[in-house]
């Protein structure tokens, strides 16, 4: 059975460990997955995607806001939602996965079930911002056939979770590759620590970039490394969510999430030219009500000079690297559209 790379014996970075080693040790936190995996006709289209959510918290996330922010590394992709994010700081939706042909299914699906559970959205009140990242799974998933749905997006809201997220070939993971190997949904966390005070800081990553020449094996003592895959995929993407519970203002979160690159540099990436690279960050420590009659809002954020704040880069890097490795680690072979497979990497 496929086991997170720290089960196997690699350990990513010297801070501390969450308790699941999951994004959803961020407290409220959950993931939810729907995973396509069917022939879709005669023709030999097959369906090998799927869907992925990621909710903050367990209250109303439009009502609630959370305080948020994207960066992006290399900007060859097509989400939906961070131009607003960056411009007022907050996420008030699911933070949806998918393929790239996916987005405007799954972005229909979320604004259903937002718009149901909110009756105010458009009448009384503004609209809605979703947000959405994709990454291209086409050599797995006969992506032209858009077998993605608006219904897988809202099974995938109403099925989450905080428990263990499934990981590697699952969810929106289903049809990606990472380093010509099987990749797909990996996730890790850290705990940061200053006196009695902790901060959890969880990543989830969604891989399908590098070619195999590429993957930093000799970062990792892997003894077993294997020939180059024989895959020659195109530059590929990340997304990559990170989540904490550290008082952070936007402007401080952009500056953790940055951070990712790190992570994603260990392994190997150097942001190729048609590589989707995007960060999409939040905290729980703030709930912005989306109605006030208060013309102030008080906040509580950490020292920009505090050492805590180096641990939550150090955490932003680490999580990130071991998210991605465990994306390869728990996925398993896949067979999709025209017979192509895509080997599982041997760790």
């Amino acid at each position: 059975m496929p086991r997170k790379v720290r089960e196997i014996g690699f350990n990513v970075g010297t801070l501390p460990v969450g308790e699941k080693n999951c994004i959803t040790d961020v407290p409220g936190v959950r993931v939810g997955h729907v995973t396509l995996d069917e022939k879709l006709n005669a023709d030999g289209d097959y369906a090998c995607t799927g869907v992925t959510a990621i909710l903050p918290h367990e209250g109303n996330l439009f009502q609630q806001k959370v305080t948020a922010a994207s960066y992006v590394l290399n900007g060859f992709g097509k989400s939906t939602g961070l131009v607003q994010v960056n411009e007022l700081g907050v996420i008030e939706s699911p933070i949806m996965l998918t393929n790239t042909f996916g987005v405007p299914a799954v972005t229909q699906g979320t604004l259903q079930y937002m718009l149901d559970t909110n009756s105010d959205i458009g009448y009384t009140t503004g609209t809605i911002n979703i947000v959405v990242g994709e990454c291209n799974d086409s050599y797995l998933n006969s992506i032209r056939a858009c077998p993605v749905t608006p219904g897988h997006a809202v099974e995938a809201i109403l099925t989450a979770s905080n428990d263990i997220a499934d990981e590697g070939a699952v969810g929106a993971g289903k049809g990606m590759i990472c380093f010509g190997y099987k990749g797909g949904i990996g996730s890790s966390s850290r705990i940061v620590t200053h006196e009695s005070t902790n901060y959890t800081v969880g990543s989830m990553v969604l891989s399908n970039f590098g070619h195999s020449s590429e993957f930093s094996a000799h970062r990792y003592l892997i003894s077993n490394v294997q020939s180059e895959s024989a895959l020659s995929p195109t530059d590929g993407s990340i997304i990559i969510v990170l989540a904490t519970d550290a008082p952070l203002s936007s402007r401080q979160l952009t500056r953790v999430i940055k951070r990712c690159g790190i992570g994603l540099g260990r392994t190997g990436s150097h942001f190729s030219h048609g590589s989707g690279d995007i960060v999409i960050g939040f905290t729980t420590a703030h709930h912005i009500p989306h109605t006030t009659e208060q013309l102030v809002e008080t906040r509580t954020q950490l020292r920009e000079d505090h050492p805590i704040m180096n641990q939550l880069f150090a955490a932003a890097a680490e999580a990130t690297e071991e998210a991605i490795l465990n994306s390869l680690s728990q996925a398993q072979t896949t067979v999709g559209r025209e017979g192509h497979k895509v080997e599982a990497y041997q760790f």
